[in-house]
Order: C-alpha cells, then sequence, then structure tokens
C-alpha cells in the first residue's frame, strides 16, 4: 500500500535498513539506545530493523558498554564477513583486482601489466576475467557470495538499458565499447552477480569521500592525476559524484595536441605522459624501456637531486610549468564549482606530492576568483594508490545499502513494461 507521498511500506522498511546499516558502517560499533538519536528512528524501529539484519546475518554483536546505572549495552556493528565485493582499476599500466570483505579489507589481489601499447580490448576483459578467477580462487571464495564487480575505466561511461554499461574511451581508442556485456559474456560469473562499471576518478572519489580526506565535505573535487588527468563531483545533489572530463578543457589555443585529438586540453600540459614528453623534447633523458611511473621517479630525482647535487634545469623547469598549469586547470575548478575541498589523487598526484603541492596551490589562488578560492583547501589524498580499486569495490557495497542490505532481484526476461503495470494497477477490480 502507498502513501500519500508515493511511498509503500516496504519502501519505509528498505530506507529503515539502510539508515541503520549506514550509521552502523560510519560510526559503528553503536548501541540500539544510540541508533536512534543517529537514525532518528524510534526505539521500537530501532529494535525491529536490528532484529531483521541480525536474522540476515548482515549485523553483529561487537561487545558491550556500560550504561548510567542499568545492563550494559550491547554493541553492534555490521558483520564484515556477510558479503564480498570485487574491485578493478583498469590504470595506465596494469590492470589491478582485489577482493574485499564488507569492512573494505583486502582479502586477495591479483595485478596483470599491460604489456602491449594501447588499450585492447581482448586483453583487458581477459585482464580482468583472470584476475577475478585468481582472487576468488586465492580466498576460496564462492562466487554467490559476491554483492558485485565494480570496475574503474578511463573514459565518458554510459549505462544503457540493452547493451549495460558502455565505454567511450576517446583517449584509449575505446568507440563505444559494451564493456559489461564483454565481461558478462567471459567472465564466467552467476548472471545473479551485477556489474558496475564507471570511470576511474569517479571511484577514486567515491573512496576519498567514504573514507579518506573527503569525509564531512558537501562540496568536493577529487583530481586524478596520472598519464592523463580527470576529475569527480561531489554536492548534496550529486552525492555519489559525477566524473567531469577535466583533463580536456581548452588551456591553451592551437596548443599542443593532446592525446583526445584535440589541440590545447590540460591533459596536453598536466598529465604525465605529457610532463614526460616535454622532459624529452627539452633535451631531457627518461630513461628507456621503463613505465611512466619509473620515467617520472627518474624525472623528479633530477630536478630534486639529495645532497648538494645540481638539479636539472630542463626537469625542474618542467615541473614548474606542469604545477602552473595544474594550478590554472584548478583555478576553473574553483571558479565553477566552488568546492569546500581540492584532493588530489593517482599515482602521479602522489609521487609528486607535498614538494608539488605548495605551487599548485599558488597558482590557483592566482587564477581564481578571490572569493571561492579563500574559502576551498587543496590537499593529497589519503588513501594511496589502491583508491581507485577501493573506490570501484564501493560501487556494489553502495548500491547493496542503497537496497536495506538485499541483493538486487534478477528480472524476468518475460516481466512487462512499467506503463503497463502501472495500467494494470489502476483497472478498476
Amino acid at each position: 500500500m502507498a502513501g500519500r507521498n508515493g511511498r509503500t511500506v516496504r519502501d519505509l522498511r528498505r530506507g529503515n535498513r539502510t539508515a541503520v546499516l549506514h550509521r552502523l558502517y560510519f560510526d559503528g560499533p553503536l548501541s540500539r539506545f544510540e541508533l536512534g538519536p543517529a537514525t532518528g528512528l524510534s526505539s521500537g524501529s530501532v529494535s525491529n530493523v536490528v532484529a531483521d539484519l541480525i536474522a540476515d546475518g548482515l549485523v553483529e554483536e561487537a561487545g558491550s558498554v556500560d550504561s548510567d546505572g542499568g545492563r550494559p549495552r550491547t554493541l553492534l556493528r555490521v558483520a564484515p564477513h556477510s558479503g564480498q565485493m570485487i574491485g578493478v582499476d583498469v590504470g595506465e599500466t596494469r590492470v589491478r583486482v582485489e577482493l574485499f570483505d564488507l569492512a573494505l579489507t583486502e582479502l586477495a589481489r591479483a595485478e596483470r601489466p599491460l604489456t602491449r601499447p594501447g588499450y585492447d580490448v581482448d586483453d583487458i576483459t581477459g585482464h580482468i576475467r583472470d584476475g577475478v578467477a585468481e582472487v576468488l580462487a586465492a580466498e576460496g571464495a564462492r562466487p554467490e557470495r559476491l554483492l558485485g564487480v565494480g570496475v574503474g575505466v578511463p573514459g565518458i561511461v554510459e549505462h544503457t538499458a540493452d547493451r549495460g554499461a558502455v565505454v567511450h574511451g576517446q583517449t584509449i581508442g575505446w568507440d563505444a565499447v559494451p564493456l559489461e556485456r564483454l565481461l558478462r559474456a567471459t567472465s564466467g560469473l552467476p548472471e545473479s552477480v551485477p556489474y558496475f562499471i564507471d570511470n576511474g576518478a569517479k571511484t577514486l572519489g567515491q573512496a576519498e569521500m567514504w573514507f579518506g580526506a573527503g569525509r564531512g565535505a558537501r562540496n568536493a573535487l577529487v583530481v586524478l592525476f596520472g598519464s592523463g588527468v580527470g576529475a569527480c563531483l561531489v554536492t548534496p545533489e550529486v552525492e555519489h559524484g559525477r566524473a567531469v572530463e577535466w583533463g580536456h578543457l581548452t588551456v591553451r589555443v592551437r596548443g599542443r595536441r593532446c592525446r583526445c585529438g584535440a589541440p590545447g586540453c590540460l591533459e596536453a600540459y598536466a598529465g604525465a605522459e605529457s610532463l614526460l614528453a616535454r622532459w624529452r623534447e627539452e633535451g631531457g633523458r627518461p630513461p628507456e624501456g621503463t613505465d611512466e611511473e619509473t620515467a617520472l621517479t627518474a624525472m623528479l630525482a633530477a630536478a630534486y637531486p639529495a645532497g648538494d647535487a645540481e638539479p636539472d634545469p630542463v626537469a625542474l623547469a618542467v615541473l614548474e610549468e606542469t604545477a602552473e598549469y595544474l594550478g590554472a586547470g584548478l583555478s576553473d575548478l574553483i571558479n565553477l564549482f566552488q568546492p569546500e575541498r581540492i584532493l588530489i589523487g593517482g599515482w602521479a598526484g602522489l609521487q609528486l606530492g607535498t614538494r608539488f603541492l605548495p605551487a599548485v596551490r599558488r597558482h590557483a589562488a592566482t587564477y581564481a576568483l578571490r572569493h571561492p578560492a579563500d574559502r576551498v583547501t587543496i590537499d593529497l589524498g589519503r588513501l594511496g594508490p589502491d583508491a581507485v580499486t577501493v573506490g570501484a569495490a564501493i560501487l556494489p557495497l553502495a548500491d547493496f545499502f542503497g537496497r536495506g542490505g538485499r541483493r538486487a532481484e534478477p528480472v524476468p526476461e518475460d516481466r512487462p513494461p512499467t506503463w503497463r503495470a502501472a495500467l494494470d494497477e489502476r483497472a478498476p477490480r
């Protein structure tokens, strides 16, 4: 039965379960007494919801605390072993696959290097398939226990009704790749295990907002600085974040050619790939036959040598120019979205680290409007190189919590369209 606001009793129960799971997950362990004020539910509703969640194996007791003159209060927490998730990071140099329990404790991991240039679709799907099989075998896990597989990829991800998640990755040569359908066809996982595929910057942002430096912020931007650059915008209206193709803002008319094909993109100046290319063009000597991460480490060592050694002036100049481009790019985000926080992550952002940050902050303040620039903080993310993988695993977890801790029910192939069901409900009996 639906109420005046259109919500059914089932919707209310799901919402109550979601509220309790969220509070226990982020603030637990908590007692039933504490859950009331934390969720806004009555003591009776809390008792009923907790009893249901314990019966489902999602919540368990976690000790007790003394109360004021009464019996000790039992503490509750989300049961870590009541489900598992897989997170996948399709990165620039490798595909990383990790298996997590419900507390996001890593149970197993597998990595597959990308040995061939470019992002061959068959290679990527094969690496994900093999990595998923490896982590499940390492833990002796049953695929049926999985809440889902989250995958972070470069590019724009379109969610379609007929082909699932489709990736438009112009910079990696992917033109409308039906990645979800390809994974479903090759993975061997049960049909009941859902896939959640999204932009890698969004999964990075999801992780930092749940567990990292973004916790507590209402308006934030999380920047992924790797071979290229991207960003995730989080606002009260976009609670779970939205990927922003920030790397393809034009920062210089008729400028350097970006790997997307357009001239003058920010990524053509601020991404690690372009940074190393500019060092080489100016006479620098990146190590031959190494990946970008190793080459960037060598560039940093040349620009900021240990001891009394003279810095490489070319490497230093290119890094300083990159800091200015990155700061100018951040100023666009500051002016457009007026965030409370900007967090820089990604492997290149983490390598450049605190040495790079003061210059980026200075240039961002120079190019941004004064009022929003005075209100924003710019810092590094806290979750390290696994942040994209963790964020990918959060995608199925967030969906599971949003369903009140219930798995998605498979949709029958012969299910009538929504408009037909609505008309049937309105028909006189």
